[in-house]
């Protein structure tokens, strides 16, 4: 199931991963990079460290281990999140170290809660200057993030909280499918990729195919991002691993369990980065490297959707 239909048109948008990371991130960009425990953009983040860009701000609900990866490779001066887990299987701990200790620089934490990280993408996305929301009340959330205001409301003459809209300057997400020209399908667990994408300025969105217009056509209520709101697409199949695409490969819980021990220790953690980032070409020579073993071991049976009739009128020649 890696399919590529490459095209010599000019609306095609697939790139390589190369291309699109040098083109479209640049040094203290605001990069958004979602994905709810299931299809992460793993490869995305490794080559942000490839290229060696700084002082990113990064946005993502549940920093998990891309996070820790990123922070760890000095490419981020700021983490705007919500839920910080390494997906239940540990700590994160060159985050914890940031933010615990400094070490070896601090790190500028802003919180919010899943709900609150929406409640930004939404209002980003519908450039509204803020979204309100009840979540906080009662809580020390607002305290910690200053950012989250209490405000009169004009209609019962209470108060409610409010967060600002977040415009990344660009988006990164993962994705089964897409055609050439960036109509993007996705199905399983969602998060907020949706909202996050059509906040942004731009958007880079890996797939594991790239397949006809056809196929696209044939089922347009998986289309999650149309073509209108992504800026490139790149074919990177295996590129969420260690987390899953649904339908192409399952979790690598075994790799989850083993980062908590390798970010414990900086200095494995930066020999985990030589090994399987900077030594590491690109997203295929990670896949290959990763062995056709492990990846049995993350295979999936064929569990195929129910079908559902799109049909339209019958003309009356049909008849």
């Amino acid at each position: 199931m890696t399919t590529i239909h490459t095209a010599s048109s000019s609306t095609s948008k697939v790139v390589t991963l190369a291309e699109a990371i040098a083109t479209h991130v640049k040094d203290r960009d605001t990069v958004s990079i979602e994905g709810m425990s299931h299809l992460i953009p793993f490869a995305a983040g490794h080559e942000i460290i490839r290229q060696g860009r700084r002082r990113l701000t990064l946005c993502r609900m549940t920093p998990d281990l891309v996070s820790d990866q990123l922070i760890a490779a000095g490419c981020v001066d700021k983490l705007v999140a919500s839920f910080f887990a390494s997906g239940s299987a540990g700590s994160l701990y060159e985050i914890r170290r940031r933010v615990e200790q400094h070490d070896p620089t601090p790190l500028e934490i802003e919180e919010y809660t899943h709900y609150g990280m929406v409640c930004r993408y939404h209002a980003g996305a519908a450039r509204l200057p803020f979204m309100p929301l009840r979540s906080y009340t009662g809580s020390d959330m607002p305290r910690l993030t200053p950012a989250i205001k209490s405000v009169r409301d004009p209609y019962s003459g209470g108060t409610t909280y409010v967060v600002p809209p977040l415009n990344p300057d660009v988006t990164i997400v993962q994705a089964q499918r897409a055609d050439r020209r960036g109509n993007v399908q996705m199905w399983g667990i969602l998060g907020a990729q949706q909202e996050a994408v059509y906040a942004a300025k731009k958007a880079i969105v890996l797939v594991e195919e790239v397949v006809a217009d056809e196929v696209i056509q044939a089922d347009p209520n998986r289309t999650i991002l149309p073509a209108h709101a992504v800026t490139a697409v790149v074919h990177a199949p295996g590129g969420a691993h260690p987390s899953y695409a649904q339908g192409y490969y399952d979790r690598d819980g075994r790799f989850y369990r083993e980062w908590t021990a390798i970010s414990q220790n900086p200095e494995r953690l930066q020999a985990w980065l030589k090994e399987w980032v900077y030594e590491v070409a690109d997203p295929a020579a990670y896949v290959a490297k990763l062995g056709a073993e492990r990846w049995d071991e993350l295979a999936v049976g064929e569990n195929l959707s129910g079908r559902v009739n799109y049909g339209s009128r019958i003309e009356e020649q049909q008849r």
